[in-house]
């Protein structure tokens, strides 16, 4: 499906809800980047999703490594669309991470990505007023939120209400666990044949 801006994305609808109600709600759009922080944005998206009916449209953005004007020097197609196809993949791996897919239970799923800096794509994307825009915050170490570019500039520039969902928080021992995990550390030991 071809979004604004050459974006493209995918949408889906699951049965029941009622769309008509939902257009004139405005839509839920959320920033996925693949961090804790855009995961638990994205769950509390689905969540708002499901209970009122709105459309959900994530939105992925990107650029080459370099930045844009770095790629202006010395562009190269082939390379733009192998990073467009990252991103893309990245997304789809945010779905799968947060839900094993679609979100169940919404009444619209749309996977967006934007060729533009994260705080442009998701104030450009979010341009009505009764559109909701839900993006994810860091924790620093001093127990305040990380003013990042996005985290700065969306609720400063944004035309619609905006909700900031903070990052779960994991002791320093966990998190070094966590860093270390593979998925076989989440089978359950000792029942389905897993072994003990």
């Amino acid at each position: 499906m071809r979004g604004r801006g050459g974006a493209t994305g995918r949408s889906g609808a699951a049965p029941g809800g009622n769309g008509g109600d939902a257009a004139q709600q405005g839509r839920l759009i959320v920033g996925v980047s693949g961090s804790l922080a855009s995961l638990a944005a994205l769950r509390a998206a689905a969540r708002e999703a499901r209970s009122s009916g709105r459309p959900l449209l994530a939105v992925l953005a990107w650029e080459p490594p370099e930045g844009e004007a770095g790629y202006m020097l010395r562009p190269d197609r082939i390379w733009a669309e192998n990073w467009r196809r990252e991103a893309a993949a990245r997304l789809d791996r945010a779905f799968d991470e947060a839900f094993g897919g679609d979100p169940p239970g919404v009444t619209a799923v749309e996977r967006r990505l934007v060729r533009d800096r994260p705080w442009r794509a998701l104030c450009r994307t979010a341009c009505r007023p009764d559109d909701r825009l839900i993006i994810g915050t860091r924790v620093a170490r001093r127990g305040l939120f990380h003013y990042g570019g996005t985290r700065r500039r969306v609720p400063a520039r944004a035309t619609c209400p905006v909700l900031t969902v903070p990052a779960p928080h994991f002791p320093a021992y966990l998190r070094t666990r966590l860093r270390h995990a593979t998925p076989a550390d989440f089978v359950p030991k000792g029942t389905g044949g897993a072994p003990a």
